[in-house]
């Protein structure tokens, strides 16, 4: 019982059992008859007095331990231990004083978790303080104050024998005014490996170091010849700037036996860097200016990498789970994951001058059921990365990490606690160094579970790590540089070691798949956006005289969005997928038919004209303009037919005009509808509509036929006129002639005269004038009534 209150924070001094006992009393009082009132406010007062003491327990103090020096050391060593004491009471510590103590050594990995998840001061369970000269003196300590320690210890005053691992603890004794008498107020637990020599088998420890981050290149591009990439933002030149997150973890790297594991497209993101690029800066871009923090990287990673194990993951690193749980419900989905495995090898080839393995799939956190397994190989992996969280054993020790699951796939079962303890916030210098103290415990911890067998362990970090998580990792690591109990390996030699008998080769079932993990997953949305993109890529793209312009960058941005890095971000990656749709939209609305005004047919047959309009760089092909008349017995096009189609060509930021004759049955208005295809068949861009009018006279030719018409009739009329005039002239003279005698009518008119007509016709002589004979054939002489 005294164990357990001392768990819970409560020392077990006299002081505090008469107390105890006294607000025992006063808790009975209200069950005896006749309760006065005093005694009730007694009753009220007692618990608040037991608060207040259970707050001044082994947790009134906080006891930072930031160093441990060496981290596993040998003999002849001197341990340093160095920290922080804080004040959390509300009263002034007195007499302080730091103790070092040293508990019994751990016998499984198991106890070592239970020594971590410790928390307050446990007299029988801490080890006897070393006291005497490593017992250091403190000044007072007022409420919220601070106070820094460090312990010197030889090694061989701990009083160690057995390697193994054992619970190491720092105590702040001293007293308070309410409380005067000496008692622990604070403590602080980290754990010593010790290994003084060399293990008889050790254990090949292999550790994934992962090169990822999230989208950074837009889908945009500049429409220059050098396709100038538009980033969404600089931030990722932070990272790759010194002592950036990615930074830290090339340099770092370079230093360590670590197994690259690179997402490609981080890669192609800076090397587009290198070059011009612009950044976008609200509704308009500015000029980037990190090239040089990109190729220093670049250059640095490239180095790092030589002679090492380099896991490339599928381009882009598509979220596995999300694509088996929630894409294959969308028909094309999983079309992405080859395509991004073969561009993956070219884009490290190419950059980094290795070859990469492409065999690995790494769902998130490395959690499994049959239907992510499914999705993996189908991307043609047939390793899975899995964790020992999510394939649980059953075993009194840690197996090796391969394991067949079937189907020719081996599932690599990384070790769940030593991938998850660099997850927590490592720039404070306790919680780093009681992180790095608990890896280094658990590794030798595997090495003393079967001293006579070696085994394989992989160490798979989260997938972007801090600088300050990458900075503890390494110091973890360099804590192992010295082979006393584990030794470097890589991923490679760790997949071919021969699996445990007795591990488990079950894959978890779909119910046992985690619910938070399940909460973080890409939705369905994301997953139609993405064949929305795609199906308006392939139908652009067959026209296009030089597609890798588009296909390239909107290809490897549909890639993006399925990224594992958006998990937990469903607004960003939906954000994201829009706008690539709405940058690809733009660029098919270039290639477009100008809009056509209502014509009016003249005829039984013409020429109808539609432009076509591309405001493109690069010129389009294998289009196909079709136009439909939708009243064919009325307007027909081309060879009598309702539709007709013309191919199109059109050079980039030109226009062509396609004409099409049409030929016309009846008058009336006829709608017409245009429209542009691809070769094989399926519509490009919205139709155009126009009116054509059929008119087989038109208003304008009645006006002229009738304005000729009235012409021939006056003209008519005017000859009828003259013809009368004269033939009244002629009478008049006859009549004349004969009432003066035969001599004076032969004189009134021997041929017709001149002066007598309106027609300026000169006077001849008959028998050389062939054409006045043809026109008048009665004769000269004799007059012929018209």
């Amino acid at each position: 019982m005294a164990e357990a209150a001392d768990f819970q924070g409560i020392d077990p001094s006299p002081a505090r059992h008469l107390l105890r006992r006294a607000a025992a009393a006063v808790a009975a009082l209200p069950l005896l008859v006749g309760l006065v009132a005093p005694a009730a406010h007694a009753v009220a007062a007692a618990p608040a007095t037991h608060t207040a003491a259970a707050a001044t327990g082994s947790r009134t103090v906080t006891v930072s331990l930031d160093t441990v020096t060496p981290s596993a050391p040998v003999k002849g060593d001197v341990l340093t231990l160095s920290g922080t004491v804080t004040n959390k009471g509300r009263e002034t510590v007195r007499q302080a004083r730091v103790d070092v103590h040293l508990g019994e050594r751990l016998s499984s990995r198991g106890a070592i978790e239970d020594v971590a998840r410790r928390t307050g001061f446990s007299e029988g369970r801490e080890g006897e303080p070393l006291g005497g000269a490593y017992a250091v003196p403190l000044a007072e300590i007022p409420s919220g104050a601070s106070r820094e320690f460090s312990i010197a210890v030889p090694v061989d005053k701990l009083g160690v024998d057995d390697a193994g691992v054992y619970p190491l603890g720092v105590s702040l004794s001293g007293q308070t005014p309410s409380d005067p008498y000496d008692q622990v107020l604070g403590a602080g637990r980290t754990f010593l490996p010790w290994q003084p020599a060399a293990a008889k088998s050790k254990t090949q420890l292999t550790v994934m170091w992962p090169l990822v981050s999230s989208a950074h290149l837009s889908a945009e591009t500049g429409s220059d010849d050098q396709q100038t990439p538009l980033f969404e933002s600089d931030a990722l030149a932070a990272e790759l700037a010194p002592g950036g997150r990615l930074e830290r973890m090339v340099t770092l790297g370079a230093e360590l036996p670590v197994t690259w594991v690179v997402d490609p497209d981080l890669l192609a993101t800076a090397e587009a860097m290198t070059r011009d690029y612009q950044v976008r800066s609200g509704d308009t871009t500015v000029p980037g200016r990190n090239q040089a923090v990109a190729k220093q990287w670049l250059n640095a990673l490239d180095k790092a990498v030589q002679g090492d194990k380099v896991i490339a993951l599928p381009y882009g690193d598509p979220d596995l789970a999300s694509l088996a749980h929630r894409g294959k419900r969308i028909s094309g989905s999983l079309s992405h994951l080859r395509p991004a495995t073969e561009l993956a090898v070219s884009t490290v080839e190419t950059i980094l001058h290795v070859k990469p393995s492409v065999e690995y799939a790494w769902p998130a956190n490395g959690a499994l059921d049959p239907s992510i397994v499914d999705v993996a190989t189908s991307a043609g992996a047939d390793k899975v990365i899995a964790r020992s969280d999510s394939m649980r054993e059953h075993l009194s020790y840690t197996p090796n990490a391969a394991r067949p699951i079937g189907g020719g796939t081996t599932a690599v079962v990384t070790d769940a606690v030593l991938s998850t303890a660099f997850e927590g916030d490592m720039t404070r210098a306790g919680a780093s160094t009681a992180a790095v103290q608990r890896f280094l415990a658990h590794t030798l911890a595997v090495t003393h579970e079967r001293p006579g067998t070696g085994r394989s362990v992989v160490v798979a970090p989260q997938r972007m790590p801090t600088a300050s998580q990458a900075e503890s990792m390494a110091s973890a690591l360099r804590a192992l540089g010295d082979e006393r109990w584990s030794q470097g390996s890589d991923l490679v030699t760790a997949t071919t070691a021969k699996p445990d008998p007795k591990a488990t080769t079950n894959v978890p079932s779909a119910r046992q798949y985690p619910r938070a993990l399940s909460r973080q997953e890409l939705p369905e949305t994301v997953f139609q956006q993405v064949r929305t993109t795609q199906d308006t890529l392939d139908n652009f793209k067959v026209i296009l005289t030089a597609a890798y312009r588009v296909v390239t960058p909107i290809g490897n941005a549909i890639k993006r969005e399925m990224s594992t890095s958006w998990r937990g971000r469903p607004q960003e990656a939906a954000a994201y997928g829009q706008g690539v749709q709405t940058h690809l939209q733009s660029l098919t609305g270039e290639v477009k038919l100008i809009d056509k005004s209502d014509l009016t047919l003249s005829g039984r047959s013409a020429t109808i004209p539609v432009t076509v309009q591309n405001q493109l760089v690069q010129g389009v092909d294998h289009l196909v303009l079709r136009l439909t008349s939708k009243k064919p017995t009325r307007l027909k096009l081309n060879d009598g037919e309702a539709a007709a189609e013309l191919p199109v060509r059109v050079a980039g930021g030109h226009s062509q005009s396609v004409k099409f004759t049409a030929s016309a049955n009846a008058n009336g208005p006829v709608p017409v509808e245009a429209q542009l295809y691809t070769e094989d068949g399926r519509p490009y861009g919205q139709p155009m509509q126009f009116t054509v009018k059929v008119s087989e006279i038109t208003s304008t030719v009645m006006l002229v036929i009738a304005g000729g018409v009235l012409l021939l009739v006056l003209a008519g009329v005017r000859m009828y006129s003259q013809r009368k005039r004269a033939a009244a002239r002629g009478d008049d003279a006859e009549a004349t002639a004969a009432a003066q005698g035969p001599e004076a009518a032969e004189e009134a008119d021997p041929a017709p005269s001149v002066a007598d007509s309106d027609d300026p016709v000169q006077p001849s002589d008959p028998a050389t004038d062939t054409g006045r004979q043809s026109a008048d054939p009665s004769g000269p002489g004799e007059k012929v009534e018209h």
